[in-house]
């Protein structure tokens, strides 16, 4: 007997304002067709003013739990993966403890940038598996729109507002392929490289930063990490590229996602895709596409479903899991 989180339920939460790619006509030298072909982008989110992460996370949060059926009080932990938080402390997670009403358990965050949910999967995984918990919510969560500098046109049209849950619960399996829930995690960093992919901020020096990257060295590791963390996850599941039926990849580029897939041998027709509604939502961009993957009847129950990410650190890594 094989305990395995299983996904017991899944939700998201859009802020209200959508910011089309014509918007930044007007400040930027740029165009709604330069930001297309580079990034697959069209539009994305931005929190209101006053609208934290906490909130959207706590919004996604709701949601999830209705879709499985339960409340806050069946929870054991919660985990919030997130780059933005409210405050420096105390932890986005429990601001959403409290602003859901889940008066017991435990709740704690994650930092690992756009990998950030993965990094919370395998926490979650790991918490389950171990019998430290029965129920745990994962969320990810971002505000990019505040650590923006919207004069820089390479940054400031990618990145968009949002948040995704899931309800992970454990259950027995036969430790086969064929088990529903989590059936590999493959997590990796690189320290070497966080220059490329960074927030000019912190406590260091007493201001909150702006987002700095570079593009071409990030899409360079992206498409070459991506792939290979992919089929290592398979690889220790016992599955292959074949088996997969969708891939829910990190929605920060259209031509990452491409580049990722063509590794991986599998069609565009078999990945979930987000980035031109959400824009790059960092740790919130796989749960919003499994929420938005589900409830338009894509992912089904026995799906076997391989989510993959990279961010600033670098960090990286992928998810099996059978829905």
């Amino acid at each position: 007997m094989t305990i395995r989180a299983v996904v017991r339920g899944v939700g998201h939460y859009l802020p209200e304002r959508v910011v089309e790619n014509a918007e930044f006509e007007a400040t930027l030298d740029t165009t709604d067709d330069w930001i297309r072909s580079r990034s697959g982008i069209e539009r994305r989110h931005f929190a209101a003013e006053g609208e934290t992460t906490s909130d959207l996370a706590a919004h996604a949060a709701r949601t999830a739990l209705s879709d499985a059926g339960l409340t806050a009080g069946d929870l054991d932990a919660l985990i919030v993966a997130t780059s933005t938080p409210d405050l420096t402390f105390p932890s986005v997670a429990t601001m959403v403890q409290d602003k859901i009403g889940m008066g017991t358990g435990f709740a704690f965050d994650v930092q690992a940038v756009c990998a950030g949910f993965i990094y919370a999967l395998a926490n979650a995984q790991a918490l389950i598996a171990s019998g430290q918990a029965q129920r745990v919510m994962v969320i990810g969560a971002e505000t990019f729109s505040r650590i923006l500098d919207m004069t820089d046109r390479g940054t400031c049209v990618l990145f968009g507002d949002g948040a995704g849950a899931l309800v992970l619960e454990a259950a027995e399996g036969a430790g086969t392929p064929a088990d529903r829930g989590i059936l590999a995690t493959d997590l990796h960093s690189d320290g070497r490289h966080r220059d490329i992919l960074y927030v000019d901020g912190g406590v260091s020096t007493g201001c909150s930063g702006v987002v700095k990257m570079q593009g071409r060295e990030v899409f360079r590791h992206a498409v070459e990490k991506l792939a290979e963390t992919a089929h290592s996850a398979l690889a220790k599941a016992g599955l292959t590229e074949d088996d997969v039926d969708w891939i829910v990849p990190h929605q920060a580029n259209l031509r990452i996602i491409k580049a990722t897939a063509q590794r991986m041998g599998l069609p565009m027709e078999r990945v979930i895709l987000t980035v031109q509604d959400h824009g790059n939502t960092s740790a919130a961009s796989i749960p919003l596409a499994l929420s938005v993957g589900q409830h338009e009847g894509r992912i089904r129950q026995g799906d076997l479903v391989v989510t993959e990410a990279i961010g600033g650190g670098l960090a990286w890594g992928s998810v099996v899991l059978r829905w």
